[in-house]
């Protein structure tokens, strides 16, 4: 085996030896892609990047005239894996197609390293920290944040975010970040972002099965891919002001943990019971939320791995986008469209809050009865807050951010689906305000 591996994209089919429409075939130092359909040539490209990931292959220069920027960087996002070691020359034709791969690579490799960390190393103060140290170390002028953590949480009124933590011995912690390009003090804030970081969920009382707790290092997804978005944003010229608030805890079993039945009082007067403590996230995003609001962003979004009916109705290859404005989610999947990546526009109705109805408080954190739609009461959840009945909010759920096992296009683990998507929404509603 060669140390670097030569890989070129050719429009030809392979020799009849290497097989029936054979994607691959090896001479010397050099594979060869074979995709015949352009239509097929950026998923063929990520093809290929797996599977020579998988043979063992850690060394690859992309060579030839037939590469794309797409395609070339469908072929790094298939050439990965958590245990590392890959090195790839994207093979570029010029500083600005280097600029935007090496943008890309930055921002996604951080959130896949992110979540495909242990709970034990990465924890709702690591997380939040290692978020703001980043970001600041693309713009160390513009970027500043601090962290509220324990009892800290409780004294400001961020309930949600304190009661779903405080059975952990670890704090839970709220990030506060701001980039502001312009470094006055009045800048308005164009934009919020809002991530769900729970570090490691075990469903608190209502305890998970092993299964399905095995993979919940990833719930702190949404968290590490608006940082992501954000990181991709700024390297790509963001100009405008931005928040992004990301709301850290465990959710694990102690004596000190909350229980089903006790009821919240958020910020904005709402009172809300635990019929669940595996809906721990909408808890958590309702106080950053809160705190986005606050600023009058014209626009807010947030992101996070929410609810299990998202993968039932989308499976692991699309983002779900909710809002109470349909041309607003409609922007979010035409924008993940043109960035190569999948979202889903699935229903959110003001009839869903209705669905959510407690005996002993103004709503429950999950829905009650038969048939109800649990992806989009999650979303109902969120609406209440946020300004102007959601008009200007968007909500993903993270269906696509990580991959339980490899398949033909993606290592296990961490993706970086989604960063591109919010970070082009970012552009547009920043250009919109220009």
């Amino acid at each position: 085996m060669p140390a670097t591996m030569n890989v070129i994209l050719s429009h030809e089919a392979a020799a009849a030896h290497w097989g029936d429409r054979a994607l691959l075939s090896f001479r010397d130092d050099e594979a060869r892609i074979h995709v015949t359909d352009p239509a097929e040539r950026v998923r063929k490209a990520q093809q290929a990047g797996r599977k020579l990931d998988a043979m063992g292959i850690k060394q690859v220069t992309l060579s030839g005239d037939d590469w794309s920027l797409e395609s070339r960087w469908a072929f790094a996002q298939g050439f990965y894996n958590a245990k590392g070691g890959q090195q790839l020359d994207f093979g570029a034709t010029g500083p600005e197609e280097q600029a935007e791969l090496d943008a890309r690579d930055r921002a996604c490799r951080w959130v896949r390293e992110m979540i495909n960390g242990t709970p034990e190393d990465i924890y709702p103060a690591s997380l939040a920290t290692e978020a703001g140290k980043f970001l600041q170390s693309l713009a160390p002028g513009a970027v500043s944040y601090r962290t509220y953590s324990g009892e800290q949480l409780k004294d400001l009124g961020y309930v949600g975010i304190y009661e779903v933590g405080r059975g952990s011995e670890r704090s839970p912690t709220l990030l506060e970040l701001d980039f502001n390009p312009s470094g006055q003090a009045d800048a308005p804030v164009a934009a919020c972002l809002v991530g769900k970081g729970i570090t490691f969920d075990s469903g608190g009382y209502s305890i998970k099965p092993s299964d399905g707790m095995a993979v919940m290092k990833s719930d702190m997804g949404g968290a590490a891919t608006v940082t992501g978005a954000l990181a991709l944003a700024i390297q790509r010229g963001l100009n405008k002001r931005v928040k992004l608030f990301l709301c850290c805890a465990e959710n694990l079993i102690s004596g000190h943990a909350y229980k089903l039945g006790d009821i919240f009082t958020y910020k904005n007067g709402i009172t809300v019971e635990i019929l669940n403590t595996d809906a721990e996230g909408r808890l958590v995003l309702a106080d950053g939320l809160l705190a986005a609001s606050a600023t009058g962003a014209p626009f807010i979004l947030d992101a996070a791995t929410l609810t299990g009916a998202a993968k039932m109705a989308l499976g692991r290859d699309y983002n779900a986008v909710f809002s109470m404005n349909d041309d607003l989610a409609l922007a979010t999947v035409q924008a993940a469209r043109e960035e190569y990546e999948k979202a889903w526009h699935l229903p959110l109705e003001p009839f869903h809050v209705g669905q959510l109805s407690s005996s002993f408080a103004d709503m429950a954190n999950i829905h009650g009865g038969e048939g109800m739609a649990g992806a989009s009461t999650a979303a109902a959840f969120l609406s209440r807050f946020v300004p102007d009945n959601g008009r200007r909010w968007v909500h993903m759920d993270l269906s696509g951010s990580y991959q339980k096992a490899a398949n033909d296009l993606w290592g296990a683990g961490g993706k970086g689906h989604g960063v591109r998507t919010i970070a082009a929404m970012l552009a547009r509603v920043c250009e919109e305000q220009s």
